[in-house]
């Protein structure tokens, strides 16, 4: 990811795993709100109003509410689906985002990131088709998972998460 981040060139990122679990038809409304300017990062969410949605694990959804919860304590965010792979984020701001973390530890790492940015974030709905074998989480990763929360969000300051102090003053609350 950090390697096509830095290959782009494009004024809006989407990112989108592999799998399909998340269909491509959401796209046009996950993006919507960065077009119309009202946003400058966009999350999919499995959990808000859906259109289609499998139901798979229980577990899989208290984690992912727990870990929800944990960061959006430390961020001041009310996400309701931070480990989404559904994202889109203005260009110049992911672009810009010094991403340390690999794996699952992504989604934490620059949602603690554009947290510090004060960037105008939304959630949309999406459709989710999870499949079972496509589940590879495991303990060890919603661990590493409360460790980069505390690791991104309190011992990264704002000036080592950004490549340039710049984007500072083009991003900013509404």
């Amino acid at each position: 990811m950090k390697t096509g981040f830095k290959a782009s060139c494009v004024e809006i990122v989407v990112i989108q795993d592999a799998d399909l679990e998340y269909d491509p038809a959401d796209i046009p409304n996950l993006i919507d709100p960065i077009i119309v300017d009202k946003a400058d990062v966009v999350y999919g969410s499995r959990f808000l109003v859906r259109k289609t949605a499998r139901i798979l694990y229980f577990r899989h959804y208290l984690a992912n509410r727990f870990l929800t919860f944990f960061s959006n304590i430390f961020t001041d965010l009310n996400f309701s689906d931070v480990e989404t792979g559904y994202k889109a984020f203005r260009g110049e701001i992911i672009r810009k985002t010094i991403i340390n973390s690999r794996g699952f530890g992504f989604e934490i790492e620059v949602t603690a990131k554009i947290a510090k940015l004060k960037c105008r974030i939304f959630e949309v709905p999406i459709s989710y088709y999870g499949y079972e074998e496509g589940k590879k989480i495991k303990l060890s990763d919603g661990l590493l998972a409360l460790y980069y929360i505390l690791r991104f969000n309190l011992f990264c300051s704002k000036q080592k998460s950004f490549v340039e102090s710049s984007i500072w003053k083009n991003i900013a609350t509404e």
